[in-house]
């Protein structure tokens, strides 16, 4: 026997001896990670829809079809899911104000006419069940982890401040009076605007969007 016939033989030898596993294989990490992702936009649909505190992981779980032992795998407590999904929207709803309020073809106040019209045509599309994570979770706040806090009031000062830089810009356009408190106006958009989409879901039509929109424009300083 040739030495590379020895070698085939010992391979095939260690091979019959080696013990076999048992079970599903281990799992690619691209698997792994498109379960997690299955869960946090199983996560976003539902929870902009109902309230955190109102909606178990069960009723996540049977919507992608994840077994509850997978879940724990990637989030060590509903706690921690709802940060994770706290995260994923502040991201999501931060690149949707910079599609808008960076978009230079449009002045900066059209930008922002722009972002309400685009609002209520994404909530009609979804016949008004769906609203603001972070407004639903806000309005929860009694009864939710108090780690919430402080990443809600992040995400909205994230936001006002995205907001007061369109206002500033629109204050060298000449759209916005120089002696306009932007800061105020921006924290005064959000404000009104949470309170807007709340009624917008429960009224199921955009008036309370438009509304708001036409008295925020008009009450802006110009002069």
């Amino acid at each position: 026997m040739n030495t590379a016939e020895q070698t085939a033989n010992r391979a095939e030898q260690a091979d019959q001896q080696a013990p076999r596993r048992r079970g599903r294989p281990p799992r690619k990490r691209e698997d792994l990670t498109e379960t997690r992702e299955l869960l946090l936009r199983a996560g976003l649909e539902v929870l902009t829809e109902k309230g955190f505190s109102s909606v178990g992981i069960d009723q996540i779980l049977r919507r992608v079809g994840v077994p509850k032992g997978s879940f724990y795998h990637y989030f060590k407590s509903k706690e921690a899911f709802g940060l994770a999904l706290i995260d994923r929207y502040t991201r999501f709803f931060a690149h949707k104000l910079d599609q808008h309020f960076l978009n230079t073809e449009l002045a900066p106040l059209d930008r922002v006419r722009a972002f309400v019209d685009d609002a209520a045509e994404g909530m009609a599309r979804y016949d008004f069940r769906r609203g603001c994570l972070i407004g639903n979770l806000g309005q929860e706040m009694a009864v939710l982890p108090e780690s919430f806090r402080s990443r809600l009031k992040e995400t909205f000062e994230d936001w006002e401040n995205r907001f007061k830089a369109c206002l500033m810009e629109a204050q060298r356009y000449g759209e916005l009076s120089e002696a306009a408190d932007t800061e105020q106006l921006a924290s005064f958009f959000w404000i009104g605007w949470e309170g807007a989409v709340l009624r917008a879901k429960l009224e199921q039509e955009s008036t309370p969007l438009m509304v708001f929109a036409k008295y925020y424009f008009a009450g802006l300083p110009t002069k």
